[in-house]
This record gives structure tokens, C-alpha cells and sequence, in this order.
């Protein structure tokens, strides 16, 4: 500890008796009998004011070698004054992806259900018999759930406008959002993981390729097939075949990019059971700027459309061109009440970031900034009740260091989620026991199977679980439990959140 220098001036400290005469006179005659009482409360553990732990679940603690303060709980009945069981309540814990709770509502919240983002196409100048000697402009603003379908829907659209030629460039305007460049390895040295891709005001499919692995059982070959099939995306397969067990197929691969090629190689290497039958595996192979470029083209040209300049990143010049634009087509995301879905049972954390980014916006104008994004998030959570201080979002997403959220603020969270006018759109949003999402695996085929519906969330050292538990009695619950202690993430926390959540669905 630093070394603390007194004032030179300091009293020195009074005796037991000097001390008592100092007291008022009423407090003199009732020392003595509040002192039993006081060396009792000093004899507490620590922490122990307010918790209220049931057996069961302390000694599930105990069998999981989890010390007391590194568990933060609160389960309630909906409506009741007070929590059945509670532990460190009001100390802040990193949430890990329940974070996206908070987002998600303050989204659904702000924005309310049925809102979509807008993609904007323009020309430059007017299409006369079906080209256009100019640009093209495509103007982003995050849509969160656009994928490769919605993209190829969306020029096929453009293309019945009556475009058919393009004779200048495309351009592709992401001004929306005015963000720092991230190093998507910057986490945990994971940058090929489609969980760490940055926010982008023209995502497609998150950055992200999925690449069919398709064993042949008789040839012993094995094929792979991305979606989509970017142009000029080369793939190195040298997957060998062998017998093994499914649960662990993807231990034995090994994914890399090799960037001293132009364009980027993916090289795909390793074991693969080909008794597994097919499997995806989700990477990211290009940057964001690379895969616009390759999609467009690749979509455009199935459509029949030509492309004679380039797809490059730009917008108009300024204000006098800015006027000039023509619009040829507004392109809707899904509803915002379907997206939630997207960032909660999946646990997608761009969307999640994309969904902070566009309350930012909307709150503020555009383009939105990170820190707009946090203080959007706090603003409409205090504005539901929410008891925001000392609350830490971050980008919104969970996959940080220094998000922290008390499990007392989380089940705020909860709590407005009920009350709101949308509950049955936020409640859905979770993912559903044994049913789907990142639960689909566990509850399977017992008593809990579809009487939960929860966001997980799962770093190193963090696991957490928070939502709602319809339990036999058929009452609705909330329940919070954040655990961030060094084996956490390798099944003590995951043991934790059974036994908590079956203690709460036997209530």
C-alpha cells in the first residue's frame, strides 16, 4: 500500500474513556447496551449485509470451489417487494454478453419495434436508357442484420429501376459512423473470429464467411464451399480425412489467412472426421472494404448488371454535389423487434454495437460516435428506472474488459423489460431453453425444456446468465448470476448457472 502522510496538525487520538466523554448524553447511557449488538454486526462476514443465500445454492458454490465474493445473484419474483436470494447484490462484475440486455431494451426502448435502417442508393446523374454515365452512391446506416440474401435482393431490386450500366464508380458511403480503426485481434488475439469484427456502416453478413466443409465418406476427399462465393477468394484445402469423434470436429482444424498474396489466401489445414458428415465453419478471410467490393460486383453481375469503373470508398465532395444525388432506391432492414432477436439468442455482438451506434444517431444526429453510443444507453436506461451510476457499457456488446454492471442494476434491466409496453418483444428476443440460440443444447428434454428464456454471456474468467424462468408453480422470475473468478469460463460458472436456475424453475 502507498504510505499516507498526516497532517502535522492532527489530534491525537482519544482514549476508550476520553472517547465516551465526548459523546452526547443519551448516546453515553445506550452505549452500553447497543455494544453486544455491535460486536455481533462487526463479526459478519463481509459483504454478508443483505445477501440472502439459500442453502442449495451455497453449496453449489462450495462444490464448485467458488468463494462468496467473486458471485454476484439476484433473483425476484415478478412482482414481489423483495428478492428470494441475493449476493453481492450492488457490486459491480463484469456481465460478459448479458450486457446486450441493456442495449437491446434501450434500443426497443428509443427506437420502438417496428424501426428499420435505411440503405440509400444514388446516382450522380439521371439514368437514360438503363445507364448511368456517373456514379453510384450507396449510403449505409448499420443494418444490423443485413446478410448476403437481403443484399442480393436489394440490387436485384436496383436492377429493375431499369439500371443496367454503370460507366463511373460505386461508391460506397459509410459516414454514419465515426469510428476509430479497431484491431479486431485487439481482445484476445483473435482477429479472424467473427465475434470480434468492428462495427462497419455497410456490414454484409458481419464480415463474415462461411465456409461448407463437405466430406465424401467413400472418396475420402473433402470439399469446402464458402457462402458467399466472393470472386478472386482463394482457398488452399489441405483438410485430411480421418474417423473421430463429432463433438471435438473442430479442434483439429486450423484456419489462416495469408495476407502476402493479393488477394488474401485462406488456408484451410488439419483433421477432419469424415464420419461427422457436413459442418460450417464461421471466419472472417477479407476486411470489411474488400468484402463490399467483392459482393457487389458478385451480385450485380448476377443480375445482369455491368460495372465499368471501380467499387471504392468515398462520398460526394460536398454540399453542391451532395445535392445533385439522385435517388434511385431505399432499401428497409428487417424490423428492429426481429434484429433484437439476432444480437440476443445468437449473441452477435456487432449488432449489439450496431444497435448503441444508431440510438447515438437518432439521439443526436448523425454520425455516431462510441461515446455518444454509451451515454444514449444511460440516458433512456435512467429514464425506465434504471439506477445507472457506476454502470460501465463499453461498446455495448460485453466483449470487453471494463464493462461492469452490479447485479442489482442488471435486474433493473430485467424489470423495465417486463413493465415495458414491448415486453413480449424483448422476452422473445432471449434465447429459449433447450430450444434455440446459444441454450439450444442445454435443457434439453426436461422439466426446464422452453420455461426459460435467458441471455448468456461467457468470457475468460466471466460467466453469466440472466432472464426469466417460468417455474412449476407458474410464476415468472428474474434472475441474475455473474461469476468472474479465474475458472469460470471452464465450468465451475456454467455448473453455477444449473444449479441456480434449476433451483429457480423448482420454486
Amino acid at each position: 500500500m502507498p504510505s499516507v502522510a498526516l497532517p502535522l496538525s492532527s489530534p491525537r487520538p482519544l482514549c476508550g474513556a476520553a472517547r465516551r466523554a465526548h459523546l452526547p448524553i443519551p448516546l453515553r447511557i445506550a452505549l452500553p447496551l447497543l455494544l453486544p449488538l455491535l460486536l455481533l454486526l462487526l463479526a459478519a462476514p463481509a459483504g454478508a449485509s443483505g445477501d440472502r443465500l439459500p442453502e442449495p445454492i451455497a453449496a453449489a458454490m462450495r462444490a464448485q470451489n467458488l468463494p462468496p465474493d467473486v458471485v454476484g445473484l439476484w433473483v425476484q419474483r415478478v412482482g414481489d417487494p423483495e428478492p428470494l436470494a441475493q449476493l453481492n447484490a450492488h457490486r459491480p462484475f463484469n456481465p460478459a454478453s448479458t450486457m446486450k440486455l441493456a442495449t437491446t431494451l434501450a434500443a426497443l426502448a428509443e427506437l420502438g419495434p417496428t424501426y428499420t435502417w435505411k440503405t440509400t442508393i444514388y446516382a450522380t446523374a439521371p439514368v437514360r436508357d438503363g445507364v448511368l454515365k456517373g456514379d453510384l452512391v450507396l449510403r449505409g446506416t448499420g443494418d444490423p442484420g443485413m446478410v448476403s440474401e437481403e443484399h442480393w435482393r436489394m440490387l436485384g431490386a436496383l436492377r429493375r429501376t431499369g439500371l443496367q450500366r454503370i460507366e463511373g464508380d460505386v461508391l460506397l458511403d459509410t459516414r454514419f459512423f465515426d469510428l476509430p480503426r479497431e484491431d479486431p485481434g485487439a481482445f484476445d488475439g483473435q482477429p479472424l473470429r467473427a465475434y470480434n469484427q468492428p462495427p462497419h456502416a455497410l456490414h454484409v453478413n458481419a464480415n463474415a464467411v462461411r465456409f461448407h466443409i463437405i466430406p465424401d465418406p467413400v472418396s475420402q476427399q473433402i470439399r469446402i464451399e464458402p457462402d458467399p462465393p466472393l470472386p478472386g477468394l482463394e482457398i488452399v484445402n489441405q483438410l485430411r480425412a480421418v474417423h473421430g469423434s463429432c463433438n471435438g470436429w473442430l479442434q483439429g482444424l486450423h484456419y489462416a489467412v495469408d495476407n502476402s498474396s493479393a488477394p488474401p489466401r485462406v488456408i484451410l489445414a488439419g483433421d477432419y472426421p469424415v464420419n461427422c458428415g457436413d459442418n460450417v465453419l464461421l471466419r472472417t478471410a477479407i476486411s470489411p472494404e474488400s468484402y463490399n467490393r467483392k459482393l457487389f460486383r458478385l451480385h450485380w453481375e448476377q443480375w445482369g448488371g455491368e460495372l465499368l469503373g471501380e467499387v471504392r470508398y468515398g462520398a460526394p465532395a460536398d454540399s453542391a454535389d451532395e445535392a445533385m444525388l439522385l435517388p434511385l432506391l431505399v432499401n428497409e432492414s428487417r424490423p428492429l423487434s426481429k434484429l433484437i432477436r439476432v444480437a440476443n439468442k445468437w449473441s452477435l455482438n456487432v449488432a449489439a454495437r450496431h444497435l448503441a451506434l444508431t440510438l447515438a444517431a437518432e439521439r443526436n444526429g448523425p454520425p455516431a460516435t462510441l461515446e455518444e453510443s454509451r451515454e444514449a444507453i444511460y440516458q433512456v436506461l435512467a429514464g425506465l428506472g434504471v439506477d445507472v451510476r457506476g454502470m460501465i457499457v463499453d461498446n455495448g456488446s460485453g466483449l470487453s474488459r471494463t464493462a461492469r454492471m452490479t447485479p442489482a442494476q442488471l435486474a433493473q434491466v430485467l424489470q423495465a423489460g417486463w413493465e415495458s409496453p414491448w415486453r413480449p418483444e424483448f422476452v422473445s428476443s432471449l434465447a429459449l431453453a433447450g430450444m434455440d440460440g446459444t441454450l439450444h443444447r442445454r435443457f434439453r428434454n426436461g422439466p426446464e425444456t422452453g420455461r426459460m428464456h435467458l441471455k448468456t454471456g461467457h468470457l475468460n474468467q466471466v460467466s453469466a446468465v440472466a432472464g426469466y424462468v417460468r417455474n412449476r408453480s407458474n410464476e415468472d422470475v428474474i434472475v441474475v448470476l455473474l461469476v468472474n473468478y479465474p475458472t469460470a469460463h471452464r465450468g465451475s460458472g456454467r455448473q453455477l448457472q444449473e444449479a441456480v436456475l434449476r433451483w429457480v424453475h423448482n420454486l
